[in-house]
């Protein structure tokens, strides 16, 4: 029973990270506002769509956590299955071990009764130190199970999307940056041909 619920989430698991790296690729395809068509050409952060982007890098990182948080479950389910799977074998011997201890009954005078005693009570405190290991490792799993979508890590993963194509995210200052010298250059050059041509036109005027 349990392996075949940990199979189940193993699929459900590798189902999430796919849905995540498709959730990642429209973070790069997001078309514009409004549009219908996917066009190839179409990129979340290159056309400025940064609210569709966040929406999509918010998704990408909660299928991530979807997906870890399935192969925890069947970690944790492999777990209480080789503890109960210990258990019992521990009984079994623990059984056996009654029933060899109540045959030697008759031979109780030859035996020391002190080092028997010794042996049962360090058997029994192995088990427990198991099942104490065991419940703490269940315990630390549980408590990193995430419930909600870190922002961080959806701005970092804008941020690594956006490395990767190789352009940069716009900013609210945008539109305040100072004109590059390439912008000013066909300026300064207009300006500099309509000043040659003030002088030819003053030029050709007759004296007076």
């Amino acid at each position: 029973m349990s392996n075949l619920e940990t199979k189940t989430l193993s699929r459900q698991a590798k189902k999430a990270q796919k849905d995540e790296n498709s959730e990642k690729l429209r973070l790069k395809k997001v078309p514009e506002p409004m549009s219908i068509s996917w066009p190839s050409s179409d990129f979340a952060l290159q056309q400025g769509n940064n609210d569709g982007a966040r929406i999509y890098a918010s998704n990408a990182i909660r299928k991530k956590s979807e997906a870890l948080n399935l192969l925890r479950l069947s970690s944790r389910i492999d777990a209480v299955a080789s503890r109960v799977e210990t258990a019992v074998t521990m009984r079994q011997v623990t059984g056996n071990m009654t029933s060899v201890v109540r045959g030697m009954d008759k031979a109780m005078d030859s035996m020391n009764l002190e080092r028997i005693s010794m042996v049962m009570d360090k058997f029994e405190s192995q088990f427990t130190d198991l099942d104490v290991q065991t419940s703490y490792m269940e315990d630390a799993m549980s408590s990193t199970t995430a419930t909600s979508t870190p922002q961080d890590q959806i701005d970092q993963l804008m941020r690594q999307t956006a490395e990767e194509a190789n352009i940069e995210l716009q900013h609210d200052l945008a539109s305040k940056e100072i004109p590059s010298l390439a912008d000013l250059a066909p300026k300064e050059k207009v300006q500099d041909e309509d000043d040659k041509l003030a002088d030819r036109l003053r030029a050709l005027r007759p004296a007076t």
